[in-house]
Parts: C-alpha cells; sequence; structure tokens
C-alpha cells in the first residue's frame, strides 16, 4: 500500500493491484518535506528507484522493470483530505526492461466530436523525420496460386520513392511498380493489377505516372511519392486507417509477403495526435528504424536501436509532460491475434533529461 501510495502522489499513477505479490517495489533516498506555500507543499527526492512495476487500465498494460529517478521534486495540494500531485519535476530519469501492450485499436472508441478529454486528432500529424529519409525496404512475395512470386525492391533517397526505380523481379520478365490517380498497381506481362485503390485521388506528395505523347501509348514515367507530404495527407483523412485501401489480392498476398529494410530518418519534428518530439542526431547515425516480418499479414516489428530526441511533449487525459532530452532503444510489435490487431512496445532502455509533469483534474483509476 505505501508503494502504491507513493508512485500516485509522485508520478500520478495508479497501480495494478491485481498482483500485490508480484512487484511494485519502491526506495527513496534524500526524503525532505518544504513548507506549505499558497495552499500546497513540496515533496523533495534525491533518488527515487521502483521495480516490477505494473500498471493496467482500459485494457492496456504498463509494465516497467526498472526506474530511477533523480532530483525529483512534486508539489502537493490536499483535496479532500487526500495528497493530490499538481506538477512533478525530475532533473534525470532512468528506465529499464519497460514493456506496453494492448489492442491497436479498441471497439467503441469515441467518434469526432466526442473525444472525451483526450487529445484532438485533428491537425495532429506531422513526419518531418520523413522529409529527408534514405533506405531501402525490400519484400519477398511467395504464391503460387496466384503465380506472382517476386522480390520488390524500393529505394527511398531524400524522402522520395520513385516508381522507376523500384524493381519487381520473378521467373520470366520483370513487372514494372507505379501510381496512378486510382492507385498504386503493379504492371505484370498478364495486365495491371491494383495493389491499393485510392477512394479518391491524392492531392498531396504525389505525382502520378504519365504516358507517351500518342493515344494508347506506353507508361513514360511511372510516378514519384514524397513520402512525409503523402503519408500525412493520408493520416488526416476521415476513416483513415492501415488497410484502408488494400485490394482483396494484396490481402491475400500479405500472408505470404515478408518484408525487411532499413531507414535512416532525417533530423526534424515527429508529431501524433497528443504528443510530439524532435528528432536529432542523424549526423551520428541515430535513429535509424529497421523493419522485419516474416509474413506482413501476422505481423511486423519495427526497431529504432538508437532513438535521439529533443523536446518532448505529451498530452494525455488530466496531464501534460515533457522533457528536455531523449535517448534509448526501442521495439514495436504489431500482432494480428484472430480479427484483432494488438501491439507490444518494449523499451530495452531509455534516459530522459528535464522531466517535467503537469496533472490537471482526478487522475484515471484503472479498469
Amino acid at each position: 500500500m505505501l508503494a502504491a501510495s507513493l508512485i500516485d502522489l509522485v508520478l500520478g499513477l495508479a497501480l495494478d493491484s491485481t498482483k500485490p505479490e508480484s512487484g511494485n517495489r519502491v526506495a527513496l533516498e534524500g526524503l525532505a518535506f518544504g513548507k506549505p506555500k499558497d495552499g500546497a507543499f513540496e515533496i523533495a527526492i534525491r533518488k527515487f528507484e521502483a521495480g516490477s512495476l505494473r500498471i493496467a487500465s482500459a485494457g492496456f498494460v504498463l509494465e516497467i522493470g526498472h526506474l530511477v529517478l533523480h532530483e525529483v521534486v512534486a508539489r502537493v495540494r490536499m483535496e479532500s483530505g487526500q495528497p493530490r500531485p499538481g506538477a512533478v519535476t525530475a532533473a534525470r530519469a532512468e528506465f529499464s526492461a519497460v514493456t506496453v501492450h494492448g489492442p491497436l485499436m479498441q471497439a467503441g472508441a469515441p467518434g469526432p466530436g466526442k473525444d472525451h478529454g483526450r487529445p484532438s486528432m485533428q491537425g495532429g500529424w506531422g513526419l518531418g523525420p520523413l522529409a529527408a529519409a534514405n533506405g531501402t525496404l525490400r519484400a519477398e512475395i511467395i504464391d503460387a496460386h496466384l503465380h506472382f512470386d517476386a522480390n520488390v525492391t524500393i529505394p527511398i533517397r531524400h524522402g522520395q520513392i520513385d516508381f522507376n526505380q523500384v524493381t519487381v523481379e520473378h521467373v520470366g520478365p520483370d513487372s514494372r511498380m507505379g501510381i496512378s490517380p486510382a492507385g498504386l498497381y503493379v504492371d505484370a506481362p498478364t495486365g495491371r493489377s491494383y495493389l491499393f485503390e485510392f477512394a479518391s485521388p491524392p492531392t498531396a506528395g504525389v505525382e502520378f505516372e504519365r504516358r507517351g505523347a500518342l493515344l494508347g501509348a506506353r507508361v513514360a514515367n511511372r510516378g514519384h511519392l514524397q513520402l512525409q507530404a503523402f503519408v500525412e495527407g493520408a493520416l488526416r483523412q476521415p476513416n483513415a486507417g492501415p488497410a484502408a485501401g488494400f485490394t482483396r489480392q494484396t490481402r491475400v498476398l500479405f500472408d505470404r509477403t515478408a518484408v525487411s529494410g532499413e531507414v535512416r530518418l532525417s533530423d526534424g519534428a515527429f508529431s501524433v495526435p497528443g504528443m510530439r518530439v524532435d528528432l536529432a542526431g542523424r549526423a551520428e547515425g541515430r535513429n535509424t528504424v529497421r523493419l522485419h516480418s516474416d509474413a506482413v499479414g501476422r505481423g511486423l516489428t519495427v526497431e529504432i536501436p538508437s532513438l535521439s530526441a529533443r523536446k518532448g511533449q505529451l498530452s494525455a487525459r488530466h496531464a501534460q509532460a515533457a522533457c528536455d532530452e531523449i535517448a534509448g532503444a526501442l521495439t514495436l510489435r504489431v500482432l494480428r491475434q484472430g480479427p484483432q490487431l494488438r501491439f507490444a512496445f518494449e523499451l530495452a532502455s531509455m534516459k530522459i533529461a528535464g522531466l517535467r509533469l503537469e496533472l490537471q483534474g482526478p487522475l484515471d483509476t484503472p479498469r
């Protein structure tokens, strides 16, 4: 009980009490109390250390193997006889063996105008690190039934995919990949088939294929994609989703498609609804993304062995967090379990400098 009260007070987290014997260990060094001022008092902790923490809420589970906070200061008010933190700062934070897992998209999520205090989805997407990204994606497709065994290589140069440079190799004459107002396609010797179809032609970050001057002439240019503009535009569309326009044939191929690749992100601001961070350190080889999947239809693994970022901001229900610098190594796995997609986020290690947390209103409690 003491451990849960301390963490709830200092971090604003409610521990999972279903398995109290399994962990939630806490140690403190240098605890001091300041004099009350303006209806609040300060708690200073030279070193706050916790291990084997487990926090569960609304189908999501957060587990922290080890956490150390240095030079912690918590400003606390008394409300209805209970201590309520309003602001927490820490000079440095060190995390290891952190995992978060749960459903990727929950059924019954609030619709537009019904966010119930959660950050707005509108205008929240910013993918600056794609602007000058470089790398190569590879896919191996094996499907004897559809007669489409192929090795696909997609170069990414300066944040752009030039479909004239994409190769689709297989037995017999090779195929070509391109993009038209109707969607992303493959021109095989047997004809054109679409991998992804657009509900309406995108207007941002895309240059469609061009044909020669004569009627019925062959494709002279397969088209280009500027990744940042195109992906941001797609994410901001209503009902946007990772599988929104994939054709039936593509969905069948997913279970027979292995993917690998490495993309070196550029420095720049990355933001999703409720979160923003500035990636930095490309010159030192930081922020390289590695992708791997034996079968895309069953799951995908994304790794960043050396993450480096600055000016992190996080907005959640009743809480605002910020920090000066972030460094670490992380892995994201997306898995399909029956009809549902689930994610598992693993943080091998992370160091955060200048951590600040502001709390407003009552804290959420586990369900």
